[in-house]
């Protein structure tokens, strides 16, 4: 079984999969009579078919134990997938590049801090959500439509660094 260890979660350790999304690193400037800064465009949202629209959504999702039991990895080709905790729930990311195969030596994961997104590139390999401690709440922004998932059945277990 293939053992992967968690390591912090930063913007260029991920870049290969896709954005971190963290308002304490990016740049703000000041909107609504200077009582809100806007944290502007901090990931970019793919929709690669022009049927669809993107969709804001709220995920529940219940915590899982570790070390972390997964049985397959699933990929949206058609669209990105954002995933942000709204009240700093820490969680863990799987993740491979985008292809028709998954090499297991090119999966990697990654724990966030609680008040770090993700989001997932159009195609890009990822386990489901795995939400650490306790019920989590998650604004996720992704595609709408049919035909935007695969699943690949891939056994592997996940602990912490």
């Amino acid at each position: 079984m293939l053992e992967l260890k968690a390591q912090k979660l930063t913007a260029d350790a991920f870049a290969p999969f896709g954005d971190v999304i963290d308002a304490r690193s990016s740049a703000a400037f000041p909107i609504n009579n200077g009582r809100t800064q806007r944290h502007h465009d901090l990931a970019r949202v793919e929709i690669l078919d022009t049927p669809s629209r993107p969709l804001i959504s709220v995920f529940v999702s219940q915590p899982v134990a570790l070390p972390l039991e997964i049985e397959l990895l699933e990929r949206h080709p058609l669209g990105s997938q954002a995933f942000m905790p709204l009240h700093e729930e820490r969680f863990i990311v799987v993740v491979a590049p985008p292809g028709e195969t998954i090499d297991p030596a090119s999966i990697r994961a990654f724990v966030t801090d609680g008040r770090q997104g993700v989001n997932y590139r159009a195609g890009t390999w990822h386990a489901i959500h795995s939400v650490l401690e306790r019920e989590g709440e998650f604004l996720v922004v992704d595609r709408g439509g049919v035909d935007n998932l695969d699943e690949r059945p891939m056994t592997m277990r996940v602990v912490m660094v």
